[in-house]
This record gives C-alpha cells, structure tokens and sequence, in this order.
C-alpha cells in the first residue's frame, strides 16, 4: 500500500512537471519571436531568453526520459495544472495561447506585466524543488532526485533576463498582490487540486509526448540524467 501511494504521488509529480516544463519553453519560444521582432539588436536579451528556453526543454527532456525508463507515459494532466497558465488567465484575462505576443511586447506597460509574471512563476518554482529535495519521496527516487538537482542550479538563471529588463527600463518589481497571487495558485495547486487528482482512478494516461506537437528533435544525452531509480 506504501509503495503504491509512493509510486502515485511520484507519477502525478512527474506528470504536472512535464506539462508545466513544456508549456514553458512553448510560451517563451513566442515571447522570443516577439522580442526578436521588437529589439533586433538587443543580442544581450535575446541571448538570456534564449538560454531559458533551452534550459525549460533540457528539463522537459529529462521528465520524458524519467518516464520512458519506467516503461511509462505520463499522467494525462491540463492546464488546470499549469502554474504559468492559472498566472496568464489572472494578470491577463485570457489564455496563453490567445495572447498576441507582438501585442504585449509592442506595449511597454504589458511587457513588463509579462516579465513579473515570469519572473514570479521561476522563482516560485525554484523554491519549490528545493522544499521536493528534502521530500522523503522523492529523495527515495534516485532518477527524479538527479533530475531536480539540476533545476536547482539552472533555476536563477531563468528570472534574470526579465528582472534585468524591469531594472534597466526604471520598471517596478513585483509588487505584493501580485506575489499574493503566486502563492495563491501554488496553494491551489498544492491543497485542492494536487488530493483530487491524486485520489482519481478514472485519470487516464497521455497517449502521446507534448513535443510530438512542436516540431522539436529530441537532445542527444538526455536519458542520462534520469538514470537510477
């Protein structure tokens, strides 16, 4: 019965993961064309943005190597799940994929909305892999433990560009109903929909890879970090 309640709680954590790292590096691949299209020139952003981007795929490749090994496919968990979609519909009204990326990036005052936002959601989940390293099950699972030492240290790299930008335009930081915000989707997620799903025997697993749909090609050397376990 342990066992079992283990095996759950890591596949449902491994499932929203892989969910949340790809629509990461989906939505910033629009945020990128969009800053690309507005600041050509600017090759010190475009080269952080860039960074993060391919930092969100490595991660979303070591989840779907996680599972692979395991002879598994993920949890078929939604946007309900994502932490960067709840955080959009609220500051934006609207769903990521029906933002106009060189519409927010055209508008000052909207890029810098979309910049707390992001900034917000990587430092959150930042804090949150360090509390999942000191988790007994997860420390338990040898392949997830790898796989979340490395966020760790990529992590800090991801909100910089977009704090830099807040910075060098004399914009605000986040303010305190926006960090409210934050914490009120991650406790969303973590107290009501996290037990829900946990206890859904009728949740069906996906029938195929989110990047299936992007056009991306998988890294060489990426199962490696998901080894053991």
């Amino acid at each position: 019965m342990i066992k079992r309640f283990q095996r759950r709680y890591l596949d449902l954590l491994g499932s929203i993961y892989i969910y949340n790292e790809h629509r990461g590096y989906t939505a910033i691949d629009r945020v990128l064309a969009a800053v690309r299209a507005r600041w050509p020139d600017d090759h010190a952003l475009i080269s952080t943005i860039e960074s993060h981007r391919t930092d969100e795929r490595k991660h979303y490749l070591m989840f779907r190597s996680w599972f692979e090994r395991r002879g598994i496919m993920p949890l078929a968990v939604d946007r309900t799940c994502g932490h960067i979609d709840r955080f959009v519909g609220i500051m934006f009204g609207s769903k990521i994929d029906d933002l106009d990326p060189l519409r927010i990036i055209a508008n000052d005052g909207l890029f810098e909305r979309m910049c707390r936002v992001i900034s917000l959601t990587e430092k959150r989940g930042h804090r949150q892999v360090q509390i999942l390293l000191r988790h007994p099950i997860v420390r338990a699972e040898k392949g997830l433990m790898k796989i979340f030492r490395i966020i760790e240290q990529d992590e800090p790299s991801h909100w910089a560009p977009y704090d830099a930008w807040l910075e060098a335009h004399g914009r605000r930081q986040s303010s305190w109903w926006e960090r409210a915000i934050d914490g009120f989707i991650h406790s969303e997620l973590l107290l009501l929909k996290l037990p829900i799903l946990f206890l859904n025997s009728r949740l069906s697993r996906r029938n195929a890879w989110p990047d299936e749909q992007d056009g991306c090609e998988r890294s060489i050397g990426i199962p490696s970090f998901a080894a053991g376990g």
